[in-house]
């Protein structure tokens, strides 16, 4: 009986967070600013906004993995993997949320260039599919998503993406669960080497507006402090992360005031 009950409260869980957003972000630096990153142009760029990938000159690629509320049904493992070419960059990137008896999963292939000194765009395709428990196979369907970021500064980056403008969804014998479509915008600002902050609106066209921030500080080179802050409602997030040579490591935590805390980790590779 408390093996029925602990599943019914999974999955009750697990539609609620579906029905909210099925995009899930991935890398724990943004994880720890608060997911403030639509501006940045780092590996995973293309879980934020593609436009960032033709900004990357190295190889790069990176691992994501995300305890939600620390139920191991809900986790998160998540890829990227950016290829820069001459003119621009592609980008491979998936996620799995889920395990068991429920599923939730994404490949995304993507491509940016510059559109000379200042502006950067890309686009991607998606491909998200979703195992449910009364199918014996997946269901998924295609959909898109794509950025630019404007560059007014050399400390300032300014940032704005669009995912799922169709709201393209999955039909399941309850009907036809769409994934909604969102618009993010946001800029982020250095004052020197140390210090970075962060801002970003995200709209849902079903829910409000989030506003979501943070601040990263590196007291010593090579490490990096942060924090963040979004709602409503309210969420913190906090974060740490170390780079050695070519290999970054990010750890992050996001606190909800019902489930608890949620830890993540990522690993990223400059080739």
């Amino acid at each position: 009986m408390k093996k029925i009950l602990l599943l019914t409260t999974i999955l009750l869980l697990t539609f609620s967070i579906v029905s909210s957003n099925k995009n899930y972000p991935a890398g724990a630096r943004s994880l720890g600013l608060s997911h403030s990153s639509v501006s940045f142009s780092d590996t995973w760029s293309t879980f934020h906004n593609q436009a960032g990938i033709g900004n990357i000159s190295n190889i790069t690629s990176g691992f994501f993995y995300e305890s939600k509320f620390r139920i191991d049904e809900l986790s998160l493992i998540a890829g990227s993997l950016i290829l820069p070419v001459k003119g621009g960059g592609f980008g491979l990137s998936f996620f799995q949320f889920g395990k068991g008896l429920y599923k939730e999963n994404k490949i995304g292939l993507a491509f940016a260039k510059p559109l000379g000194n200042k502006v950067t765009a890309g686009i991607q395709l998606d491909y998200f599919s979703q195992t449910f428990p009364e199918n014996e196979r997946s269901k998924g369907f295609v959909t898109a998503e794509g950025g630019i970021i404007y560059q007014p500064l050399d400390d300032l980056s300014i940032g704005a993406h669009i995912f799922n403008p169709v709201s393209a969804g999955i039909k399941t014998a309850f009907g036809k669960i769409e994934l909604p479509a969102t618009i993010r915008m946001g800029a982020h600002y250095s004052f020197d080497e140390s210090v970075l902050i962060t801002a970003e609106a995200e709209k849902h066209f079903h829910n409000p507006l989030i506003i979501k921030t943070g601040i990263e500080y590196l007291p010593v080179k090579n490490l990096a402090l942060r924090i963040g802050v979004s709602g409503k409602p309210t969420r913190f997030t906090s974060g740490i992360g170390y780079r050695t040579g070519k290999i970054s490591t990010d750890i992050a935590f996001s606190y909800h005031g019902n489930l608890g805390i949620t830890p993540s980790i990522s690993i990223q590779f400059i080739l």
